[in-house]
């Protein structure tokens, strides 16, 4: 019960204190659109830049903690993509829109927070070794996914739908974020040495990202009501909070991984899909209403999911 109310509950109750804001109209649409839009498109990646900077890459980057989670994830996308077409029968970019939910980890505003309270501001090296590819490589895979699937007998070029998917990639502030922390770290090995001002800006930046987006995140959440479309949501939810941690910690054991990054690995994988889920949804216009009810449902799942590998983890 420790964990639930010292590490879990906060972080909810801030992206509750949002959604409950946002309900009573303390805090209209519009409000909630331009916090996201700073959080995410300004201080989380300024956030990010700050972690990838000062990252010991050598140490951190392990292949065995990317190789466990992200099978764990791309073995969900199959999953839901598989029992989307061929149990639920909807349309191939449905199906595509819904092996992306189960896909999608909300990594950044959830597990972030959730492993800071947990093990410490030290034990995040591994989740933002995991968000260093997390973003460039799923969207890459969705977005190429989906534009195969959209080009289904059509002639375009197999280069032509490459280049669509990194350009998606390259124009997102996440991305840019990651790459200019990465071209940091690189110089600051080289012997690059910046001004204390210029850290002390970043970090104020930084601490304003997690509480801004979480509080926005409750204000965006109020909007995807649940409605319809159970079966599908179900699939979604099951695939990204009891598949993707399952064959995550299984993979860790295997591996003999760590401690620090089976941990980073299994917390991130037990998280529920993003927002992002439903952006991409609403990007192809496919499984929008089950985007946006899964996105709901399994945030509010998920505090059980977190609970019980919090647990259960050394």
């Amino acid at each position: 019960m420790t964990i639930l109310f010292e590490v879990i509950l906060p972080v909810f109750i801030v992206i509750g204190f949002g959604y409950l804001v946002a309900w009573r109209r303390m805090f209209n649409e519009v409000a909630v659109d331009g916090l996201m839009r700073f959080a995410q498109n300004f201080a989380v990646p300024v956030l990010l830049f700050v972690n990838v900077a000062r990252l010991d890459m050598a140490e951190n980057f392990s292949i065995g903690m990317w190789v466990a989670f992200y099978s764990g994830a791309f073995a969900s996308y199959f999953i839901g993509w598989g029992l989307a077409l061929y149990w639920l029968k909807r349309s191939p970019e449905d199906a595509v829109a819904i092996g992306f939910c189960c896909l999608f980890s909300n990594s950044l505003l959830l597990g972030i927070p959730i492993m800071e309270r947990a093990y410490g501001a030290e034990a995040l090296a591994g989740n933002v070794a995991i968000i260093a590819i997390h973003s460039p490589l799923l969207y890459t895979f969705g977005i190429t996914m989906m534009e195969v699937t959209r080009a289904r007998g059509q002639s375009l070029p197999a280069g032509r739908i490459a280049m669509r998917a990194l350009s998606g990639v390259l124009h997102t502030p996440l991305i840019i974020g990651i790459l200019c922390g990465v071209a940091m770290n690189l110089l600051m090995q080289a012997g690059l040495v910046m001004p204390e001002g210029f850290w002390a800006a970043a970090e104020m930046m930084a601490r304003a990202a997690l509480p801004a987006a979480l509080f926005g995140l409750g204000g965006v959440l109020y909007r995807y009501r649940p409605e319809g479309d159970g079966k599908a949501i179900a699939v979604c939810c099951l695939a990204s909070l009891l598949v993707h941690p399952t064959i995550t910690w299984s993979l860790g054991q295997l591996f003999q991984l760590p401690v620090g990054p089976l941990r980073s690995a299994v917390i991130t994988a037990s998280m529920a899909p993003g927002v992002n889920a439903y952006l991409f949804a609403s990007i192809y216009g496919a499984a929008k209403r089950v985007a946006a009810t899964t996105v709901l449902v399994s945030t509010v799942l998920s505090i059980l999911s977190i609970w019980f590998w919090i647990s259960i983890l050394p």
